[in-house]
């Protein structure tokens, strides 16, 4: 090694061990060597049509926070309207909706490793089933027809084959089996999950509430979808509705009405079933005959929420121009715990 090359050396590693010498847990801290792992991956979905959507990084103590990590460790911009991340092995796939693609990257370090941008077509939502991608695709808004699921080779990263779908095709989950994907309706209005198995089949198209926004796998498998009914502005307004699917006969076994004018989303399960609505966090105990009238907490505006090891995790979109933010909250005592900046419109949380 030459003397040049001992400085240079030397001097990163002064420079990495003061940028991590900082014991205040109030200043904000440059991450180092784009090491992305332990920590919350938040998407930002970006200004429509500026190209500014983003991911963002926070430390699981929040001692670390990064804003841009994709343009940061590649050195462009990520694209405009970032939907989603599915994780698969040591890859993380982030869906950019208006973009028409999905930037494939090292989910710990953050490099790029590849570029899927053939065979879609407004991509929203991916999951994994037998080593296979499957991604709802939208179509031509204009288009209630052309709606489809891509499947993806993830050895040589292109679309394989496509699957039609019904209207609006939105969050999809996997449970090894089977494919399922929630309808919203895209730029309409749609009532059905679609099954779709292991051969890119579709087996079965279930009814369920008006819109269904979010679904979860409770701990014995079955899959309760929420839907948030249609809206007033309609002027055919419908409740919202929470429905449990046996995902072994591909029915559902319950339902659970709200109020006409109640309109819940954002579905996550903890030790029980959790929804947003109209400012608060409602809890759901499973099997429960009746909707909660009470919330858990309030003065709350989420546009996205999730539980990981009973700790609420939710994002504020703010004025939906400027930054968001992250906020959690304890659920064994239903009170605030941290709040930290996030990037322009953050609508997803996943935990590296």
């Amino acid at each position: 090694m030459t003397f040049r090359k001992h400085v240079i050396f030397g001097l990163s590693l002064a420079l990495l061990a003061f940028s991590c010498s900082n014991d205040d847990d109030n200043t904000i801290l440059p991450i180092a060597s784009g090491a992305y792992q332990d920590g919350i991956l938040i998407t930002n979905e970006g200004n429509y049509n500026q190209g500014n959507g983003s991911v963002s990084f926070v430390s699981n103590d929040y001692s670390i926070s990064e804003p841009t990590i994709f343009s940061t460790v590649n050195g462009k911009l990520l694209g405009d309207t970032v939907q989603s991340i599915t994780f698969y092995e040591d890859l993380a796939y982030i869906i950019v909706n208006n973009s028409q693609k999905i930037e494939v990257v090292n989910r710990y370090t953050f490099e790029s490793v590849a570029t899927i941008d053939s065979g879609l077509n407004n991509p929203r939502y991916m999951t994994i089933l037998l080593g296979k991608g499957y991604v709802t695709n939208w179509g031509d808004g204009s288009d209630p027809n052309d709606d489809f699921v891509a499947v993806i080779n993830l050895q040589g990263n292109d679309v394989i084959t496509t699957v039609a779908v019904g209207e609006g095709p939105e969050r999809i989950v996997s449970n090894g089996r089977a494919a399922y994907v929630a309808h919203k309706g895209g730029y309409g209005q749609n009532n059905i999950v679609t099954v779709i198995d292991g051969n890119a089949t579709v087996i079965k198209t279930i009814p369920v509430g008006d819109i269904p926004n979010s679904m979860v796998f409770d701990a014995l498998g079955q899959l309760y979808v929420l839907a948030e009914g249609k809206p007033a502005w309609t002027n055919d307004e419908t409740a919202g509705e929470l429905s449990v699917i046996n995902p072994t006969s591909n029915t559902v076994t319950s339902s659970l009405a709200f109020a006409k004018d109640q309109h819940p989303a954002h579905l996550a399960y903890g030790n029980a079933m959790y929804f947003y609505m109209d400012g608060g966090v409602y809890k759901l105990d499973t099997g429960s005959k009746s909707v909660p009238s009470t919330p858990e907490f309030t003065g709350v505006n989420f546009n996205y929420m999730t539980i990981n090891d009973g700790v609420l995790y939710g994002v504020d979109a703010g004025n939906y121009t400027a930054n968001g933010t992250l906020k959690t909250f304890d659920l064994s005592t239903n009170t605030a715990k941290n709040s930290v900046e996030v990037g322009i419109i953050p609508s997803g949380i996943y935990f590296n």
